[in-house]
């Protein structure tokens, strides 16, 4: 009887963990896959975005640009920045000046690179997945 309760206990104990969510790919923060299983970028635009930017990404004219076919977005490093930084004064924005601010957002590096792969992949866009990496890179460089 004795022999059967430590390895009982240590069968509970490792289902108990598991149950309560200590999934190691939880914490896992380099790859698109997490992102996507863990945040999402539609719920981020929602939430951080569509005030200015609208439902369908056209941007509030003469004010806040769109983020729907937005020749800005080509250039991936100045897009995660503005993000991450926020920016104000003048900003061209297919070939309309903007000139606002932008705060930045207070996002964690997944949901930054949630919400730009969700600006990517709608809105009449079509750029690669955003990762975290990219994210993590850029913040360094800052």
């Amino acid at each position: 009887m004795k022999k059967l309760i430590l390895p009982t206990i240590t069968i509970l104990g490792i289902f108990i963990l598991t149950s309560c969510g200590s999934d190691s790919t939880k914490n896992s923060t380099s790859t698109t896959t997490t992102v996507t299983a863990n945040v999402s970028g539609e719920d981020v635009y929602k939430r951080t975005c569509i005030a200015c930017h609208q439902p369908n990404g056209a941007g509030i004219p003469n004010t806040f640009p769109p983020v729907a076919q937005s020749d800005f977005i080509a250039d991936r490093e100045k897009t995660i920045t503005q993000v991450i930084k926020g920016k104000s004064g003048e900003l061209v924005v297919n070939g309309v000046k903007y000139n606002n601010v932008m705060p930045p957002q207070n996002l964690t590096d997944a949901e930054v690179a949630a919400v730009l792969t969700y600006i990517y992949s709608n809105f009449g866009n079509n750029g690669a997945p955003v990762t975290i990496d990219e994210i993590k890179a850029i913040r360094a460089k800052q």
